[in-house]
């Protein structure tokens, strides 16, 4: 059994949204609501993965754009574009978030059978950031490794770092 198909139940209900020209998957169940786009709020010297700081009904929530993690072009949005605002792990807690999505589908089941991992060459995408890719209507479904896309880059080194450099001294 490869190692996706053991961390994936029977089947998987998700969310299917549309990146660029790529359709992807979302877990269901971690999904909060859908908002169509609203004001964004910039955050200076944020790395460009985090689009900003969003207002979901009086809570500040930080809002993702999935396609600078993997490297799809960004158009501007339009009538389709919406924020699917769910829960994620950050290093080890449970966190609200929005994702940019072009377009928002369906919830649909998607077998862990046809679930494999994601190939080690031909992939445009960093293969960490993926979870595995699912078969749909003679399509492919990609879904993505929502913790590895959500950690926090060198969060578990900085306290290192710095219990280093006070011994150093």
């Amino acid at each position: 059994m490869s190692q996706t198909q053991e961390h994936m139940p029977s089947s998987m209900t998700a969310l299917t949204i549309r990146l660029d020209d790529e359709l992807f998957a979302v877990e269901a169940g971690r999904v909060r609501e859908i908002l169509d786009l609203v004001p964004i709020t910039e955050v200076p010297n944020a790395p460009d993965f985090v689009g900003g700081l969003i207002n979901v009904r009086g809570r500040v929530v930080p809002l993702a754009d999935l396609r600078v993690m993997f490297g799809m072009n960004r158009p501007e949005p339009d009538k389709d574009t919406r924020i699917v605002v769910m829960e994620v792990d950050m290093d080890g807690e449970p966190t609200i978030a929005g994702i940019l999505a072009d377009k928002v589908h369906d919830v649909t089941d998607i077998e862990a059978a046809s679930i494999e991992e994601a190939p080690r060459v031909g992939m445009r995408w960093r293969p960490e950031f993926i979870r595995g890719i699912g078969k749909r209507n003679g399509g492919f479904i990609i879904i993505p490794n929502m913790e590895r896309i959500f950690e926090t880059p060198g969060a578990r080194t900085a306290p290192v770092a710095a219990s280093e450099e006070r011994s150093a001294s």
